[in-house]
């Protein structure tokens, strides 16, 4: 072996075994920040779903107890209709014995193919959740037996289920309507 003094160094071999070494351990280092990328996004999602879902429900939940509210005593209904997807409620707000088509009349609905779910209190139906996959009305009477029947409705079961993708949200209340006639 030829040795002079002042010229060390590296072989070309030992480079390349180095090159490809470092190689490897920057392709695993890229591989596991792109699956921490991707479980953060799935997270964001559905922290997003649930948001969205949360507001929803208790929106729709308080709404819910406010329906029949008839400080005029005028015989006003809580509930106009009461389907799977679609609930129509009411409440005197303003105290004068009508209900306002355009403020004190609220309908939530989740139209047939969309993941959309609306409010609407006349000026049109609102947007309020994206992303909704499902959502579902009970309707239940004094008793805990199942009704269709609006005049007859006591308490309302909600559930409602939420994501763009595979993180979905669901969540479930039961509403009691406490200004409800049946009462």
């Amino acid at each position: 072996m030829d040795t002079r003094p002042g010229e060390g160094g590296h072989s070309l071999a030992e480079m390349l075994v180095a090159m490809a070494l470092m190689a490897l351990l920057m392709a695993a280092t890229l591989s596991m920040l792109q699956s921490g990328l991707v479980a953060s996004g799935w997270g964001t999602r559905r922290v997003e779903a649930q948001q969205a879902v949360r507001v929803a429900l208790e929106r729709m939940a308080r709404e819910l107890r406010e329906a029949g509210y008839d400080p005029a005593s005028a015989g006003i209904a809580a509930l106009v209709v009461a389907e799977p997807a679609r609930v129509v409620l009411q409440r005197d707000l303003d105290g004068d014995g009508v209900i306002d088509t355009t403020r004190e009349r609220v309908t939530y609905l989740l139209r047939p193919g969309e993941t959309t779910l609306r409010r609407d209190a006349g000026a049109g139906a609102q947007p309020i959740a994206e992303g909704v996959r499902r959502l579902a009305l009970a309707y239940f009477d004094r008793d805990g037996a199942v009704t269709t029947d609006p005049a007859r409705v006591a308490f309302v079961r909600i559930e409602l289920e939420a994501g763009r993708d595979a993180p979905a949200a669901l969540m479930t209340t039961q509403v009691m309507l406490r200004n409800a006639a049946i009462w």
